[in-house]
């Protein structure tokens, strides 16, 4: 088995080893992950934070010993809080771009400083929200996880995984983590609420806020009312997801 490190800002992770494939998910600076397959162009891994899988550049990843990869396994991440921050090489003095989310356990290893604001390990579930507001009006992107183009699980694993808490990649995933609350007004602000399609599939997910409010990725990451039909869009004054269930997961 080979492990490797993103040594750059966001990575896409494909479905196929195609620069023009679907975008499935993306590799943010300092997450680990395992090479599944090498080939000459493109590597099958799986991300280490939630065992996504797909294909990436093999040039847009540097490789890690397996000791390296088990520490990093066991170390609590440290992650920037800024939507965009930097990395400096000393010597050069020239910039790596970083975006909120980005791992900083190993930067030192890339010979690079980094002076901004970090957050290390389990934070209050209130602050939740105030992570939320950091992504609105970014817009949607499939398979996105940054604030200059995010899904609505991304979002969702995003704001979980910068206070601390682990949420799995896909809407459908996260659903089966938590408990199940029976009504709205059980609900604090923080927890999430899933939303399924005419087949009875998990589609979407969002967080709820005070006041039968909730914070999601929907053309971008926007603010609507919700209650037990589901999600009402203050803009077009209908509804735009039909509510499923309520997830207590911290």
């Amino acid at each position: 088995m080979q492990y490797g490190i993103c040594n750059l800002n966001i990575v896409p992770v494909r479905v196929e080893p195609d620069d023009t494939s679907e975008l499935v998910s993306q590799l943010l600076f300092g997450e680990q992950i395992k090479v599944l397959e090498k080939r000459k162009k493109w590597s099958r891994i799986r991300i280490a934070f939630d065992h996504y899988e797909g294909w990436v550049d093999n040039k847009q990843y540097l490789e890690i010993s397996e000791e390296d990869y088990c520490l990093l396994e066991s170390s609590d991440e440290e992650l920037a809080v800024d939507l965009v921050d930097f990395a400096v090489q000393p010597n050069s003095q020239q910039l790596t771009p970083l975006s909120i989310g980005a791992k900083l356990n190993f930067i030192d290893r890339f010979q690079l400083q980094f002076d901004g604001r970090k957050i290390i390990g389990v934070q209050p579930k209130e602050h939740l929200l105030e992570t939320a507001y950091l992504y609105l009006n970014s817009p949607y992107l499939w398979g996105g996880k940054t604030p200059f183009g995010i899904d609505c699980s991304g979002f969702t694993q995003m704001v979980y995984r910068l206070n601390g808490y682990h949420l799995f990649r896909d809407a459908s995933q996260q659903a089966k983590q938590g408990e199940a609350l029976s009504f709205i007004e059980e609900s604090e602000p923080g927890d999430l609420a899933f939303f399924d399609n005419a087949e009875g599939e998990i589609i979407h997910v969002g967080i709820i806020m005070r006041d039968n409010y909730i914070i999601h990725a929907h053309g971008k990451v926007r603010i609507d009312r919700i209650d037990h039909s589901g999600i009402f869009n203050v803009d077009t004054n209908q509804y735009s997801h039909n509510l499923r269930v309520i997830k207590k997961v911290i």
